[in-house]
């Protein structure tokens, strides 16, 4: 691919969008943000427009309300099934390539090993569902695809995790977190960065986990977190997923494995623990 792409980004008002962006210009691409109120991807032939002249296309659009999508599955598909499909047909006729955001819900969470990347999808939530149908879209519909999967995103362009724990820091006196999910904290200004070295390296069309490198629970992010803030990470207490039950299903275990990244020689995303402390150094004090 050429140093610099017209690079159409969806689903711009996203806390991914809000780093991939500025990342993009940053590398030189001339890209052109639209958001849900700028394009519906549910509407083929709006999609088919906006990827005219386009040279590559991130799907950052997406039904990402994980509970709600259990008594609303038909809209989520109709965002992360259809809308992907639609993008990924439409960035085929405008021959270009596209970047499909997935998610760690495409696994069941019964590993015990980071799941590679072709390892067989089998979805427990009605969001994993949606994901995994959109994943197969792209791929069918435009062979010139990077699915890039995800897992644990915090950033400073939505409600967050890391967030929120620092705001609960400051109005309760102990945390009650959940210690027996196991998964990757991923920081999108990072996703974004290697979506970008994934540009520059021309990588091969295929399945990709952006994730950070290295694993905790929950319960240790917000250790974390706490102590990144100078505060005691002891007011975080451990307890179980079935402390809080929620409409959908948890995966247990979300770690991914980066072998594709490496294959392609392009370095994984950092260690989280870094990455966690550079994300809370730059928030305000006022946030604890």
């Amino acid at each position: 691919m050429s140093p610099s792409l017209r690079v159409l980004v969806t689903g711009a008002t996203g806390m991914l969008a809000h780093d991939l962006v500025p990342a993009l210009r940053t590398a030189g691409h001339v890209v052109t943000a639209v958001g849900r109120g700028d394009l519906d991807v549910t509407d083929a032939g709006a999609c088919t427009a906006a990827a005219a002249g386009h040279d590559l296309v991130v799907n950052c659009a997406a039904w990402t309300k994980v509970d709600d999508a259990e008594t609303h599955e038909q809209e989520a598909f109709a965002v992360n099934a259809v809308g992907a499909a639609n993008i990924a047909r439409a960035a085929a006729d405008a021959g270009a390539r596209v970047v499909c955001i997935s998610t760690d819900y495409v696994f069941d969470g019964q590993a015990t090993m980071p799941y590679a990347a072709e390892h067989p999808p089998s979805p427990r939530s009605a969001y994993g569902r949606t994901k995994v149908a959109g994943e197969w879209a792209v791929r069918a519909l435009c062979v010139d695809s990077w699915v890039v999967r995800t897992a644990w995103l915090y950033g400073a362009g939505g409600p967050n995790f890391v967030s929120t724990m620092l705001r609960l820091a400051g109005e309760c006196d102990t945390l009650d977190v959940v210690d027996d999910q196991q998964g990757q904290p991923t920081w999108t200004r990072d996703l974004a960065d290697l979506i970008v070295r994934m540009i520059a390296a021309d990588a091969p069309a295929g399945t990709y986990h952006g994730t950070s490198t290295g694993r905790t629970t929950w319960h240790g992010l917000a250790r974390a977190v706490f102590e990144a803030r100078g505060l005691d990470p002891e007011r975080v207490r451990p307890t179980r997923t079935d402390a809080f039950p929620r409409p959908a299903a948890r995966p247990a275990f979300s770690v991914l494995s980066h072998a594709t990244l490496e294959e392609a020689g392009i370095t994984p995303i950092r260690d989280w623990l870094t990455a966690v402390k550079d994300f809370v150094d730059e928030l305000p004090a006022s946030t604890a």
